[in-house]
């Protein structure tokens, strides 16, 4: 696989600050992941009888769909719940829209402004695959953390939209069109050298679109559009997108589906 060179920071927040109003809508695929980490969390420790005073981060948060709902969970205590993130105007949609009293915190999840020992759960939800190094991202989550301390991360790995790829090579040769994820290995790698005792779960999802500019479109109501260096910055030739359609695999029924290559890493500290 061509490895290219990983999209600017600036670019990742732009992108996802002009999506902010129509990412809730659209994001089949980051709700149903998101549900899976609050799931797991409300097993955890810290919300069997002494939640009032834990401290969490939702890092990455978006739109702050989940932020709003972990300071539910946390027994309504908005004032210990941080939503941060890379774009402002992700943060300036999440701050309007979300309950009083949440905090919210502009801040790159690779050189967190927070001080160490400082939380008691990271929750972060589909983020850290748009970060340089996983290892950093990691390495901060843990700083933060206390002894005892929650992690809840999930990710996208290779082998996500292999059917949008496939089909954009076969109409436009050369050219990159997708975004690269890490592979399943080197993920559990970068996680190792930070987190001994993690544990990372997989699972392959299919979405299903009517056609492949449904998929194209829902991509570009989340932000999650094509961000490498190598992208067009003109539109693509219709021909192209066309033949890119025509080579897309298709059911019966004339409908696509997409697959995601999901990850989900836990890790409760050591007291």
């Amino acid at each position: 696989m061509t490895t290219l060179a990983p999209p600017a920071k600036s670019a990742i927040a732009k992108d996802f600050g002009a999506a902010s109003k129509t990412y809730n809508p659209a994001a089949r695929l980051q709700r149903y992941m998101g549900q899976v980490m609050l799931d797991q969390l409300q097993e955890g420790q810290c919300l069997q009888g002494t939640n009032a005073g834990c401290r969490v981060l939702d890092l990455g948060c978006g739109t702050g769909w989940f932020t709003d709902q972990l300071a539910d969970m946390f027994n309504g205590s908005r004032d210990v719940v941080t939503g941060a993130d890379l774009s402002p105007g992700m943060l300036d949609y999440a701050r309007a829209a979300g309950a009083p009293g949440i905090r919210w915190l502009a801040a790159d999840a690779e050189s967190l402004p927070l001080k160490d020992n400082s939380l008691d759960v990271v929750f972060s939800n589909l983020m850290i695959q748009w970060c340089r190094h996983s290892s950093a991202v990691l390495a901060e989550c843990r700083r933060v953390l206390r002894p005892g301390g929650q992690l809840f991360v999930s990710t996208l790995l290779d082998g996500t939209l292999d059917e949008l790829r496939q089909a954009w090579h076969r109409a436009d040769p050369g050219q990159e069109h997708v975004n690269q994820f890490e592979s399943e290995a080197g993920f559990r790698s970068q996680t190792l050298e930070v987190l001994p005792e993690h544990r990372i779960t997989t699972e392959s999802i299919a979405l299903d679109y009517p056609s492949p500019l449904a998929l194209l479109a829902e991509l570009k109501a989340i932000g999650a559009g094509f961000k490498g260096s190598s992208r067009r910055r003109s539109a693509t030739a219709p021909g192209r997108l066309r033949t890119m359609c025509h080579h897309y695999p298709k059911g019966s029924d004339g409908r696509i589906h997409a697959t995601y290559r999901a990850a989900w890493l836990t890790c409760h500290l050591p007291d």
